[in-house]
């Protein structure tokens, strides 16, 4: 099934922020720029989120305007700042949507050239009480935005009026992202399922001697293979120790007979991520030791997905975590002494030191707030977020020499529903058993 955002979605959400905010007020949201990698060579370009999730257009160097005013007939409601046509740069550079095909294709009442913006942007500020702006964000935005207001502000014998207030747009539009529609649960799950896809396949690859990158580059191919170009951030491939470096990127080293690896990754289809993290053996088979972190892990993220349920809240869901992840620690002697004490004095956090997860969506770790009016956020249908503890034991961690080294993390996706939670991930294995018999299977194949 191949879901596409229509463009009437993105125009409700564009109206429905105008309502939520108030009344004679202006809006400007810029698109990304090109980043230069080197040289004259840029990375890959990646539209700003808030800008993609009213618009669902991938140009860069764009302003949206927008205007809830019902007395200024001149200002339009919807209108956006791009670049023009221009054939010798699409030659070079690739195709532009242009300013005469952009009202219709995008449906806004107005487009005007980017190269405009200086002489026109005061105009379109004139007589509005409020500018809500995302002021820091961007700075090549915000001199442009800041240059404007300050024609608008100077020019009294023009009678002109510049907003009195500059308000934070991001919250609105945040709180906007935080609960997904329907069609964007249907791209998230389609996200979901190439990632999966990608694991199964590194799964398979994995055996002594495989290096990190060649994971790495059989997640790539395969994202890519299924729609999703580019991941939705850098992929973790970590053998051994490796995989007790939270955020290991360099992924270069061999897979050794006998260690673990960790694998973080997820692909970014068509704007959405997914974000899923893996532990399996290099060898196919887990040590005894191995097995005894992965089943504290692996119990802990099923206990907490169970608990993920509308009404409830992360914070609480954690500490349930904790109590769990602490009490294994004890269990195996990695941890000494009385467990409520373990946990008042956090001495957990050498081994579990991060969250148990984060909202996901345009991005990986995806906006909205945790708490509202000074407490814990609860959770709502619609919601998207990563569930994800983990177990990392250094080397140099004074524990029992079989569990120095062994770093797991199991991470999967979910949708909070109104009944419940769906796991958006569940087709990697993640049982000891599953992860086991899949390896063995297509070792069998590759021979």
């Amino acid at each position: 099934m191949n879901v596409v955002i229509d463009t009437a979605q993105y125009e409700a959400r564009r109206l429905r922020l105008l309502r939520n905010l108030k009344t004679n007020a202006i809006v400007i949201i810029p698109s990304a720029q090109e980043t230069v990698r080197s040289n004259d060579t840029e990375y890959s370009f990646r539209q700003n989120s808030d800008f993609y999730y009213l618009t669902g257009f991938n140009e860069p160097d764009c302003f949206l305007v927008l205007s809830n005013s019902s007395t200024h007939a001149s200002t339009p409601h919807t209108a956006l700042f791009l670049r023009p046509k221009d054939d010798f740069a699409e030659i070079w550079h690739g195709r532009r949507l242009g300013i005469s095909d952009a009202p219709r294709a995008l449906l806004l009442d107005a487009a005007y050239c980017v190269d405009d913006i200086d002489e026109i942007l005061p105009d379109m500020l004139d007589g509005h009480d409020y500018l809500y702006y995302a002021l820091g964000d961007n700075l090549p935005s915000d001199d442009i935005v800041q240059c404007a207001m300050s024609v608008c502000k100077h020019a009294p014998k023009q009678s002109k009026q510049a907003p009195a207030s500059i308000v934070d747009v991001s919250r609105f539009i945040h709180a906007m992202r935080v609960i997904k529609s329907p069609q964007e649960i249907a791209l998230m799950q389609q996200s979901a399922d190439i990632s999966c896809a990608a694991h199964k396949a590194a799964m398979t690859l994995c055996k002594p001697g495989v290096f990190e990158y060649q994971l790495e580059a059989t997640i790539l191919y395969t994202f890519a293979m299924h729609g999703a170009r580019h991941a939705a951030y850098n992929s973790i491939v970590g053998g051994g120790e490796n995989a007790c470096i939270l955020h290991y990127v360099e992924n270069k080293d061999a897979l050794a007979d006998g260690d673990l690896v960790l694998i973080d990754a997820g692909s970014e289809f068509q704007g959405y991520a997914a974000d899923i993290t893996r532990t399996f053996p290099v060898n196919g088979r887990f040590s005894e030791a191995q097995k005894e972190l992965y089943n504290i892990v692996l119990s802990t993220q099923l206990s907490s997905i169970s608990q993920l349920v509308p009404g409830r809240t992360i914070a609480e869901v954690m500490k349930s975590a904790v109590i769990m992840i602490t009490q294994g620690l004890l269990d195996l002697g990695i941890l000494k002494g009385e467990l409520n004490t373990c946990i008042e004095e956090e001495a957990y956090k050498a081994y579990f030191m991060h969250g148990l997860g984060h909202y996901l969506g345009l991005d990986v770790h995806d906006v909205g707030n945790y708490k509202e009016n000074g407490h814990d956020r609860l959770l709502e249908a619609g919601m998207v977020m990563t569930v994800e503890p983990g177990i990392y034991v250094s080397k140099k961690a004074n524990v029992p020499e079989k569990y120095k080294g062994i770093g797991v993390r199991i991470e999967d996706n979910i949708v909070i529903t109104r009944s419940g939670n769906e796991v958006l991930t569940r087709n990697v294995p993640k049982r000891i058993e599953d992860i086991e018999a899949h390896m063995a299977q297509n070792s069998v194949k590759s021979r």
